[in-house]
Order: C-alpha cells, then structure tokens, then sequence
C-alpha cells in the first residue's frame, strides 16, 4: 500500500480523515467496507485512516479487523474493543484514537455507499462547513431495500422531529457524516442521548451552537449481511428521546 500511495499526489493540503467504524457481528461486512473504503481514499489522494470500534462481537468482528491490520497496516487500520457501545460511546470511544483533522461516521454494514465519502470532503472543502451530513429526503438520496413498514418508520421519525425541533437538516436520523475533528469532541461532549436518538441530537445541538451543515443526497441500501439492529426498545428510546430534546433545547 504505501508504494501504490506514493505513485499518487496526496490531496487536501495536509488534512486526514479519520473514518470511525462501529461493528456488532459485522464479520461479513466488514473486510468489504474496509477494501471499498481504502480503494476510494486511495484513489482520491486523500491521507486517512480506518477505525474499528468493535461491541465484543461473539461472531469473530474483531479478529477479522485484526487481520485487516495486517493486511494495509496498522497505520491505517485501528482496532479496539468497547465493552458496552451505544452510538455516542462508540463515537466518544472512537475519537480518542483519530489523528485525523477530519472524522467520518458511517455504518459498517454497507448501507452507505462509500463513493459518497469523497463528494462529501469535497463539499466540506470548498463549502467550508462544520459538518456534512447525509440525507435520503433531498435530491436523489433515497433508500432501497426496506420494506413498507421501515419505511414508514423513518419518514415518520423524520417528520415527527422537523415538526417539534425544527432542526434546519433533511435527514435527522442518518449515520453518514462528515465532522471537523474539534466540532465532533464539542457535539459529543454536550450530548447525552444514546442509541438512535444520539445522531438526531448531534444535529440539534450542531444548529443550536452556530455550526454550519451541509447536506449530500445518498443512497441507503439495506445491509446485504446480518440481521437489523431496530427493534421495539429502539423505537420507544427514540420517542422518549424525542421528548426530552423537545422539552429541553
């Protein structure tokens, strides 16, 4: 890796991006994520680095991710274990390894497409943003691969929360974004959420502090391995959570 990086003049000026990474049973996925993820920086020119943050997984996550390090280098690949993940731990978790100036968020279960993340720092550059978040409600976003009641799901959640917190962001509930790295440690420093409610509360926060967002349409496919983590516990957190931004910001 490091000859073919070298052939390749490096883009962004001294900048790094730190993609963090949180897997639970992720074993399948996670060697595709991880090969997409460097071929796109890689093409890019873009400096980077990869970062596992695994729940203790039974089916094997971790030593997988272990043997990606082997693979392109621990340079690039980090791995670590969190005994006890939620969202804003992981992230809180995950932060305390990045070195770089730049930090990604996005699921391991390719749901997001990864030629997305270029267009994305792109867009940070040149729009000077705090934070480019995901949406699959504006432009050509979209989501495939659910069925009529996932759907409704989140379009509800959606809805529900441009109604009572008027967030100024299409997409509340999506994991795909871009943060400077000092933006990202002031959000999570501040937010108490867990869970789903955890991404819906960075972008609250986000507006209420001045930080400026920029939205790239994406698409969201259903994981191709696994089995969904929503259930009827995430769905009552979300709405309690809900509640308790409406009361509080």
């Amino acid at each position: 890796m490091a000859s073919r990086k070298g052939s390749q003049q490096s883009r962004g000026d001294g900048d790094k991006y730190s993609v963090l990474l949180p897997t639970y049973n992720e074993r399948e996925n996670l060697p595709l994520i991880v090969w997409l993820l460097v071929k796109y920086f890689g093409e890019s020119g873009y400096e980077y680095e990869i970062i596992v943050i695994d729940d203790g997984s039974p089916d094997g996550t971790l030593e997988v991710a272990e043997q990606l390090q082997k693979i392109y280098g621990e340079d690039k690949i980090v791995s670590d274990v969190l005994l006890i993940l939620h969202s804003g731990t992981a992230y809180i978790h995950g932060i305390k390894h990045a070195r770089g100036n730049y930090v990604f968020i996005m699921d391991a279960d390719l749901s997001h497409h990864v030629s997305g993340s270029p267009v994305s720092l792109d867009n940070t550059r040149e729009g000077g943003y705090d934070l480019v978040s995901g949406t699959r409600y504006r432009g050509d976003g979209g989501v495939y691969g659910w069925d009529l009641r996932r759907k409704l799901i989140s379009r509800g959640a959606n809805y529900v929360t441009q109604v009572l917190l008027r967030p100024g962001a299409s997409d509340l509930t999506g994991s795909f974004r871009l943060y400077k790295k000092e933006v990202l440690e002031s959000l999570v420093e501040r937010c108490v959420s867990r869970g789903y409610v955890f991404q819906m509360e960075m972008i609250v926060r986000a507006r209420q502090l001045n930080y400026t967002i920029g939205e790239v349409p994406i698409s969201f496919v259903d994981r191709v391995y696994g089995e969904s983590k929503l259930g009827g516990n995430e769905i009552v957190s979300f709405l309690k959570g809900l509640l308790t931004l409406f009361a509080t910001t």
